[in-house]
């Protein structure tokens, strides 16, 4: 199975506090996929995103946190017209940004869920199918 798992969702993987909110679902899904259960693909741009995050709020830590998630090995999508044609009608569609709906794309041109923690998001295009929130992410 492919997830597609956001920004909000690997950054709980190195932030992971008793208070980060769903912390222990996102270490849960990336548990999955080193046991090999899930398989995550997720767009080029995860890494700008992330490390635009890491380096604003973290900025003695960002380098490291952001190179312990880099070592992970996440498969990049191949970004392509497929690819570009699905981001541009969620965006519209659902008038939510580009970005977001990047990786919503890559879930479902690759036949995937795409795992969020972004409720505002999933409120927005759950009507486009193949999402879930972190929060009630179970592997099926």
């Amino acid at each position: 199975m492919i997830v597609t798992p956001d920004a909000s969702v690997l950054l709980k993987w190195v932030l992971s506090g008793d208070d980060e909110l769903d912390g222990h679902a996102a270490l849960s899904l990336r548990d999955e996929a080193v046991a090999g259960a899930v398989e995550l693909v997720v767009p080029q741009l995860w890494i700008y995103e992330v490390g635009n995050t890491l380096a604003r709020r973290f900025p003695d830590q960002a380098g490291e946190l952001l190179s312990s998630l880099a070592d992970f090995g996440l498969t990049e999508a191949r970004l392509d017209v497929e690819w570009r044609a699905q981001a541009v009608s969620l965006a519209l569609t659902y008038d939510v940004a580009f970005y977001d709906a990047a990786y919503h794309a890559v879930a479902l041109v690759h036949g995937g869920v795409f795992v969020t923690a972004d409720e505002r998001y999933i409120r927005r295009a759950s009507k486009a199918g193949g999402i879930s929130s972190l929060r009630a992410w179970r592997t099926p």
